[in-house]
């Protein structure tokens, strides 16, 4: 079976889809399934521009909104995470995963979906240590914070994924997990992103949960993007016994949608089930390890650890049984096909009549009710909903997030990720901010279609193979989100570190009166990966 596999898409569709439809013609080659690693963009209106965190010079329609409406159908079965650079509150009604469009689906903050017999999972959004152990408690409308923290990693998707055991064929992620870029050629990714030399050499690049969640599943590819850059690894899993037979993972970052030459060789041959239909079907286990967590799900922004075996918890594991799993089979008369069920949950937007003022709402899309029906789960939006009604949701939570904003948890239970990197002199770039110099951006009203700089070419070919330690996850991803809050402490002083969200304005990335030469490292960095919008239209 052949799998194509694109990098940050930015809603461009039609460029995508035109450039596979390319190598059909010019190649003969033809992909069975598409998978996105993020950034895909699934903006149906103005509203939704509303719900991305980017500037708003950034601010493109795109095309995904022509196959929500039903105008163009994806050709290829499409299936991908989220990304930084999202819809947040059209993503946020499918917590579960579900068709945004026909033929294109999501899967959820985390998933694991099979099609033709290939187990494929993925996690969406990027790690901060500051909302990791939160719950999904975010809604729009959004404010300046929960904006951001939507697409934030929550330690519950990564707890559900770690109690998997059957072998995963490919995971996805957005952004990439920490230590893989000792597993490839280093030398020629720090000759191309020069700026990301400090947090290389000081291991802090990265997702440090995503490391984990490596280092347990051991997928056959795990595949990134998020940074805009081509860059292979290949890693040797050490066995945990003599029994067990050795495992590799073959991982490969992608730069965004690339000129058909390049997106050749972003197709792989995957070993699958000839015997397997051609739909896209739900994951059994995935399933049951879902119904033993469904009382874990959290919707306030209070922090909390997962159950572990510590003397605090009566349970940790929730694996699931090879009898919840017959369970799952029999529940649905061994028919694991994801229903076509697809609806349409706000107006899309039309060239000819736009709507500006259009405003977000919060949404419960039919798909997830009818999921949670199937399964015996908890409508993560409808107990928000229910949370808001009863005065203890929204506004709360929000005054509540903001006290915490600078914490990294309850001195009760501190975070499992270290946030101290003091001793660095720039800030980590995982979640990169598109900032220019002048005025306050509305960050309320945004899209994104960023355009990299055009880096030399490199082989993919995954030839560094190294065995893997035991423990990949060492110091934190970040001290500091990287929104326009955090980058400001980067540059204050003590006092203003001390000072809470709520008493200093969002600013715009800049050098401060006393030059400070991080932020405009910062800058720097965020020119190198994202090319002015101009030069993307000659692209």
């Amino acid at each position: 079976m052949k799998v194509a596999v694109a990098g940050c898409c930015h809603g461009a569709l039609d460029k995508m889809y035109e450039t596979l439809e390319l190598l059909q013609r010019r190649h003969n080659v033809r992909p069975d399934l598409l998978l996105c690693c993020g950034d895909f963009q699934a903006v149906r209106n103005e509203a939704d521009l509303r719900c991305m965190a980017v500037p708003a010079k950034y601010r493109h329609m795109q095309t995904f909104y022509r196959y929500y409406s039903g105008e163009k159908k994806a050709p290829v079965l499409t299936v991908f995470i989220g990304g930084n650079h999202e819809a947040s509150n059209h993503l946020q009604e499918l917590p579960y995963g579900g068709w945004v469009a026909p033929n294109i689906y999501y899967l959820g903050y985390a998933g694991v979906v099979r099609f033709r017999g290939v187990r494929i999972g993925g996690i969406s959004g990027i790690f901060k240590s500051h909302d990791y152990r939160k719950g999904h408690f975010e809604c729009p409308p959004y404010n300046q914070q929960t904006i951001r923290s939507a697409y934030h990693v929550r330690n519950i998707e990564v707890f559900k994924l770690k109690q998997l055991k059957r072998p995963m064929d490919i995971f996805m992620s957005h952004d990439w997990p920490r230590s893989i870029y000792h597993y490839g050629n280093k030398k020629q990714l720090l000759k191309m992103k020069s700026f990301f030399r400090q947090e290389v050499e000081s291991n802090t690049l990265g997702n440090p949960a995503a490391s984990e969640l490596l280092q347990h599943l051991k997928p056959t590819y795990w595949f990134s993007a998020h940074l805009h850059v081509k860059f292979a690894a290949f890693m040797q899993h050490e066995t945990s016994s003599k029994e067990e037979l050795p495992k590799a993972t073959k991982f490969l970052a992608l730069d965004k949608c690339l000129p058909h030459r390049d997106f050749l060789q972003q197709i792989i041959e995957v070993e699958h089930d000839p015997n397997a239909g051609d739909s896209l079907e739900y994951d059994a286990e995935w399933i049951a390890v879902l119904k033993a967590t469904n009382s874990l799900v959290n919707v306030t922004p209070s922090s909390w650890n997962m159950p572990e075996r510590n003397g605090l918890h009566a349970k940790w594991d929730y694996s699931a049984t090879d009898e919840a799993i017959k369970e799952v089979l029999e529940e649905v008369n061994h028919n694991l096909t994801i229903p076509c069920n697809f609806t349409l949950t706000a107006a899309c937007y039309d060239p000819s009549k736009p709507q500006k003022n259009m405003q977000p709402v919060h949404t419960i899309n039919p798909q997830t009710t009818e999921f949670c029906a199937q399964f015996g789960l908890t409508d993560i939006n409808d107990r928000i909903q229910q949370a808001k009604e009863e005065g203890s949701g929204r506004g709360e939570c929000e005054e509540e997030e903001e006290e915490e904003m600078d914490s990294t948890g309850s001195a009760e239970e501190p975070s499992e990720y270290n946030t101290d990197n003091s001793g660095l002199s720039s800030i980590n770039p995982d979640e990169i901010m598109l900032d220019e110099e002048g005025g306050d951006e509305d960050l309320s009203t945004c899209s994104v279609d960023p355009s990299p700089d055009h880096p030399p070419e490199f082989s993919t070919s995954f030839s560094d193979i190294r065995i893997m330690p035991d423990s990949m996850a060492v110091s934190s991803d970040d001290a500091m989100d990287s929104n326009n809050e955090d980058l400001e402490k980067s540059g204050g002083s003590k006092q203003g570190e001390e000072k809470s969200s709520t008493e200093r304005p969002l600013k715009r990335i800049g050098g401060d009166e006393n030059g400070n030469s991080g932020i405009k490292k910062i800058k720097r960095r965020n020119q190198a990966i994202y090319a002015a919008e101009e030069e993307d239209k000659t692209d």
